[in-house]
């Protein structure tokens, strides 16, 4: 919807700015999100959940909003290269604090096991964006589409917060509230944020290396189909994490998920490729029938996916549900060096499809690693648990 409302050029300028927001997301509240998902999973009791929901609540929300200053600040200090970046920066880093907000009753309504609630987010989260750009960017243009970004996560907050159905008042101390607990949700935020940046990072130098508004706007179109058939092993993983994280030292019962999940995604990533490639063209004119110029890079894009699908997205979750999101963490970094690196060479012979075979092969090479790193860890710890 806003790229028929909107110019190419003044999209691209906010795009490349939201893009610069999108990879500090996963670092908002420092983390804490992450801490709240596994550790709150560990818990039995509903009272120690909501205590730590509660801790979660204070201490994230006052995180983010050092992070907000941190990012204002930060802003004054780079030369931008389109004009009125900074002031797109400024205004959607406040994004950092509704986001953070949705995301942890996100987190808690899994650990309540209420999918239905969790799944209400998700649908109400994506309606509410969809009508926001659609009138705020028919009225306002790129004004809007940023304004509409803002309020997206802020209105869905207080649509679901009541439903929590916790007591603000409760004072419950808890020991798991620890150094510990803060170092797990920090890496694992960092490996979320290294895991968006190596999406963003792509933009950003295309942006960078081409100067050319207009192919930020039209990769992070050709890239927008594949990058969000990435819903699929989400909606499994958000199901399924606090499940598998209960039963993590039962061997039988993590390997037979693993042989399930695998052969679903795999059946899933051979018709998703053949569909793909059999009406490649009709389905980029549906965006904009100037992008069937691009179908080779809509391709590469759709193989490298298929890595998330049967692989990535399966072991980097259960990395973290074993308590070594630091090793996610250490292959995100990996992967964005190889990113960085390639990119330059690739973007300026390619352009930007030279973005895209380096996505492709990252997202495989990153989701190879994640599976050896698990099968070893995992390994030592039923030794440990036993």
């Amino acid at each position: 919807m806003a790229l028929k409302l909107i110019s190419n050029e003044e999209l691209g300028v906010v795009l490349f700015s939201y893009n610069i927001i999108v990879f500090l997301i996963p670092i908002s509240g420092f983390g804490l999100n992450q801490g709240l998902l596994r550790y709150g999973a560990l818990f039995k009791e509903k009272e120690e959940k909501n205590s730590l929901f509660l801790y979660v609540l204070k201490k994230g929300l006052l995180a983010s909003g050092v992070l907000i200053v941190l990012i204002i600040i930060s802003s004054f200090f780079i030369s931008f290269k389109f004009e009125n970046t900074q002031l797109y920066v400024i205004t959607l880093s406040f994004i950092i604090l509704p986001g953070f907000l949705f995301e942890i009753i996100r987190v808690q309504f899994r650990l309540q096991h209420n999918n239905k609630s969790y799944a209400y987010t998700e649908l109400t989260h994506s309606i509410t964006l969809l009508v926001s750009v659609f009138l705020l960017s028919y009225f306002f243009q790129e004004i809007g589409y940023t304004i509409a970004l803002l309020l997206t996560p802020l209105i869905s907050s207080f649509l679901f917060i009541k439903k929590l159905n916790i007591d603000f008042t409760s004072k419950i101390r808890l020991s798991i509230t620890n150094f510990s607990f803060w170092k797990y949700g920090f890496f694992a935020s960092l490996s979320n944020v290294l895991t968006q940046l190596l999406f963003a990072v792509d933009i950003l130098l295309i942006g960078h290396l081409l100067e050319d508004t207009e192919m930020v706007t039209n990769y992070r179109y050709i890239s927008l189909i594949p990058f969000s058939l990435l819903f699929l092993p989400r909606v499994f993983i958000s199901t399924d994490f606090v499940a598998f994280t209960e039963k993590i030292y039962d061997k039988k019962y993590i390997f037979n998920y693993i042989k399930s999940y695998m052969l679903f995604f795999l059946i899933t990533s051979c018709f998703m490729l053949l569909t793909s490639y059999l009406f490649a063209e009709q389905i980029l004119t549906i965006l904009e029938p100037n992008f069937i110029q691009f179908v080779d890079t809509f391709l590469i894009l759709m193989i490298g996916i298929t890595g998330i699908y049967i692989i990535r997205g399966l072991f980097g979750n259960l990395l973290s549900s074993i308590g070594k999101a630091n090793v996610n963490y250490y292959i995100a970094s990996i992967s964005l060096i190889i990113n960085i690196t390639s990119n330059y060479y690739l973007i300026p012979k390619y352009g930007i499809k030279g973005a895209a075979i380096t996505t492709a092969i990252l997202m495989w090479f990153s989701s190879i690693l994640s599976l050896i790193c698990f099968l070893y860890l995992y390994k030592n710890l039923s030794i440990k648990k036993s």
